[in-house]
C-alpha cells in the first residue's frame, strides 16, 4: 500500500516507532521538556519531523487498517500497533489543536482602525476608474470568446473587481502556511469538529474586539429607539463609516482567511459563519432599530442616508454572504433598505399632512418670514439634494383627497415626475395655510405684506437650487411669482388709495364765489387728513418688516412713484392757499423731500415707530 499523495513520509530506514518517538517527545501531559513550548515556534527542522512523523502514523494505521479488514486472518501484532499508534495519533492531535491555537493567536496582524478608514476611503475614490477599466476588459474577452462557455466566471470576477471590496491579510502568509498544514493533518485524521471550534473561537473573539474598536457595540433595538434623536443622528454617520470597513474589509478579509486555510467549501463556510455572523448580525441591529422607529419629519434624511449607505453596499454583502448558509445576512440587509425605503415615504406623506394642518394662530410680527415656511422651504431644498434616491423611492402621486385641502390639477403638470409632484403639492400646502394664518391679522393690509413676504421667499428658495427649480418647472414658478406681486398689488391698493385720495381736488373748490375759487378751510381739513393718515401709515408700517433688501427696495420704489408725484402736485398747486393764511406750519408738515426720506422707514421692522424725520 503506497502512502497518499499529500503526506510527506519518512526515509525508508525511518519507523512507525521512530515516529511515535517523535509525537511522545511532544506530550505536554508526560514530558516536561514540552510543556510550554511550541513546536512552530521551533526551528523549521523540527516542523518537519513533527509533520513527517503525524503523516507517518496517518498512513500506517491507513495500512494496519486495510490489513484488518483483509481476508487475512488478523494477527495480535498488528492490533497492537494499530492502537499503539492510534494513541499516538490522538497525541498528535491534540498538540496539533494546540499549535493550531497559538498560531492564530500569535500571529494574527495588528488592527489599526485609522488605517482601515483610510483603505475605505481610497477604495472610493479608486472605484469609478476601476469600473471603466473592467468594462474594457470584458468587452475585449467578449471579443476574443464568442462561444459564451466563461460568461458566468467573467461576470462573478467582474463584479468583484467592480465592487469596493478590499481584502487584506489577516495573517502572515507564513503562518497561513503552518495553519493549512495543520488544517489537513487534523482532517484527515477525522478532528474537524476541534479543528472548527478552534478557529471559531480565536477568530470570532478577533472580529468582535475589531467591532468594537470601530464603535460597533452590542446594543438592542429597544436600546437604539430610547435614545434621542439628536444622539442617533451622530451615531448614524459613524455607523455609515464603520459598517463600509466591517463589510468591505473585515468580513470579507475572513473570508478570504476561510478559502486560504481549509480546502472543501462546506469547512470553508461553516467556519466562515460561525466566525463572522454574529458579528454581522449585531451590526444590522441598529440600522433595523432605526428603520422601525417611530417616524418624525426630521429623521428623513439621515433615513437617507442610511437607505444610501445600505444600497452602495448591498452588492458588497452579496458578494461576501453567497452561500446557503449565509444568505440570510445578506436577506435581512435587504429588508432593512426595504423598510428605510418605506419609513422615507411614510415620513413624506406624513410631512405633507403635518404643514397643511400646522395650527398655530399667532401672527408672526411684522408679517415677516413665518417660521413654518423656512421650515418646509429648507426640507424641500433637502428633498431636493437627495433627488436622486427619492425619485427611486417616491413613485406614487401625493394623496390629495383632504376635504380641507387645495386642489392640484396634475393635468397642468404632465411630465413631471411623481417626487416633483411631492415637491409641489408639499408648496400648494404651504400657501394654503399661509392664506389661512393672514386671516388672523386685524390689519389687511399687514395680511397682504405677509402673503408677499411669505410667497416671495419661496421663489427666492426655489430659484437659489438648480436641482429644486427643475423639478419645480417654470411654470409653476411663475404662478408663485404671480401671486406675490398680486400680494404687494392688494396692499398698495388697500393702503394707499385712501391717503391719496386726500390729495384730489374734488371738494375744494367753491364755485360762484368771489374768492380764488379753494375753499381754504375745506384745502386746511385735506392737509391735516393726509397729514394724520401719513403718520398713522408710518407709525405702524415702519415695524412691519419686509427682510428682502431688494423686496423692499422694490415696494417703496413703488409706493414712492404712486405717493411722491400726488404730493408734489397736490403742494405745488395748493402751497399758496396755505401760506397766505394764519399758521400755516400746522398743515404744511412736510416737504416732497421729508417724504422721500419718511418713505426709507417703511418695512424696516423697528421695534419702535421711528420719529419722522422732517428739515
Amino acid at each position: 500500500m503506497e502512502p497518499p499523495e499529500n503526506t510527506v513520509c519518512l526515509d525508508s530506514n525511518d519507523s512507525l516507532e521512530t515516529a511515535e518517538r517523535v509525537i511522545l517527545r511532544w506530550d505536554s501531559t508526560s514530558s516536561e521538556e514540552a510543556r510550554g513550548k511550541m513546536i512552530f515556534q521551533s526551528d523549521r527542522d523540527e516542523v518537519d519531523r513533527f509533520l513527517r512523523a503525524v503523516d507517518e502514523i496517518q498512513w500506517s494505521i491507513s495500512s494496519l487498517s486495510f490489513s484488518s479488514s483483509s481476508s487475512l486472518p488478523p494477527s495480535s501484532t498488528v492490533d497492537d500497533q494499530e492502537v499503539k499508534a492510534k494513541s499516538s495519533l490522538q497525541i498528535a492531535m491534540a498538540r496539533l489543536e494546540e499549535e493550531f491555537h497559538n498560531i492564530l493567536l500569535s500571529q494574527t496582524s495588528p488592527f489599526e482602525p485609522d488605517s482601515l478608514f483610510l483603505e475605505e476611503s481610497s477604495s472610493l475614490s479608486t472605484r469609478a476608474e476601476e469600473e471603466s477599466d473592467v468594462a474594457d476588459e470584458e468587452e475585449k474577452e467578449e471579443e476574443s470568446d464568442g462561444s459564451g462557455s466563461n460568461k458566468l466566471t467573467r461576470r462573478r470576477s467582474s463584479y468583484r473587481s467592480t465592487s469596493s471590496i478590499r481584502e487584506m491579510d489577516l495573517i502572515s502568509p507564513e503562518a497561513v502556511s503552518d495553519l493549512r498544514s495543520i488544517v489537513q493533518r487534523m482532517v484527515t485524521a477525522g478532528y474537524t469538529r476541534e479543528c472548527i471550534h478552534v478557529y471559531r473561537n480565536v477568530r470570532k473573539s478577533a472580529v468582535e474586539s475589531i467591532l468594537k474598536q470601530l464603535g460597533i457595540v452590542k446594543i438592542s433595538i429597544g436600546d437604539v429607539q430610547r435614545l434621542e434623536w439628536d444622539v442617533v443622528e451622530g451615531k448614524i454617520k459613524k455607523w455609515i463609516r464603520a459598517a463600509k470597513v466591517c463589510i468591505r474589509i473585515v468580513f470579507s478579509s475572513e473570508k478570504r482567511l476561510c478559502s486560504q486555510l481549509f480546502d472543501t467549501t462546506a469547512m470553508d463556510e461553516t467556519c466562515f459563519m460561525e466566525t463572522v455572523k454574529p458579528s454581522a448580525l449585531r451590526l444590522f441591529t441598529f440600522p433595523e432599530a432605526i428603520s422601525i422607529s417611530r417616524r418624525s419629519p426630521e429623521k428623513l434624511f439621515k433615513i437617507l442616508d442610511l437607505h444610501d449607505a445600505m444600497d452602495d453596499m448591498l452588492p458588497d454583502i452579496e458578494a461576501i454572504f453567497d452561500s446557503d448558509s449565509s444568505r440570510d445576512v445578506y436577506v435581512q440587509a435587504g429588508e432593512i433598505q426595504t423598510r428605510l425605503a418605506e419609513a422615507a415615504r411614510g415620513i413624506l406623506s406624513e410631512f405633507e399632512n403635518a404643514v397643511l394642518r400646522e395650527p398655530s394662530v399667532v401672527p408672526v410680527p411684522g408679517g415677516t418670514i413665518h417660521p413654518l415656511t423656512r421650515y418646509v422651504m429648507n426640507y424641500v431644498s433637502l428633498i431636493s439634494d437627495y433627488k436622486q434616491t427619492l425619485n427611486d423611492l417616491i413613485v406614487s402621486e401625493p394623496s390629495t383627497g383632504s376635504d380641507n385641502a387645495p386642489v392640484i390639477d396634475f393635468t397642468e403638470l404632465d411630465g413631471k415626475s411623481p417626487l416633483a409632484l411631492h415637491l409641489i403639492w408639499l408648496i400648494m400646502v404651504l400657501h394654503f395655510n399661509l392664506e389661512e394664518k393672514s386671516h388672523h391679522y386685524r390689519d389687511t393690509s399687514l395680511a397682504h405684506i405677509f402673503i408677499m413676504n411669505n410667497i416671495h421667499y419661496i421663489v427666492q428658495k426655489v430659484k437659489g437650487s438648480p436641482e429644486l427649480r427643475e423639478m419645480i418647472g417654470d411654470h409653476y414658478l411663475r404662478k408663485l411669482t404671480g401671486i406675490f406681486r398680486h400680494a404687494a398689488t392688494n396692499y398698495q391698493r388697500s393702503t394707499w388709495v385712501r391717503v391719496l385720495n386726500s390729495l384730489r381736488d374734488e371738494g375744494l373748490h367753491v364755485s360762484g364765489s368771489f374768492s380764488s375759487g379753494v375753499s381754504r378751510s375745506a384745502l386746511r381739513e385735506r392737509f391735516k387728513a393726509f397729514n394724520a393718515m401719513f403718520e398713522d401709515v408710518h407709525r405702524t408700517q415702519s415695524t412691519w418688516s419686509v427682510p428682502d433688501a431688494q423686496l423692499r427696495e422694490e415696494l417703496r420704489i413703488s409706493l414712492s412713484e404712486h405717493l411722491i408725484p400726488a404730493y408734489r402736485s397736490f403742494l405745488g398747486r395748493f402751497r399758496g392757499h396755505i401760506e397766505s393764511g394764519r399758521h400755516p406750519e400746522n398743515y404744511l408738515k412736510y416737504s416732497v423731500e421729508d417724504i422721500e426720506r419718511i418713505v426709507l422707514d417703511f418695512f424696516e421692522g423697528y421695534a419702535h415707530p421711528p420719529n419722522l424725520r422732517r428739515r
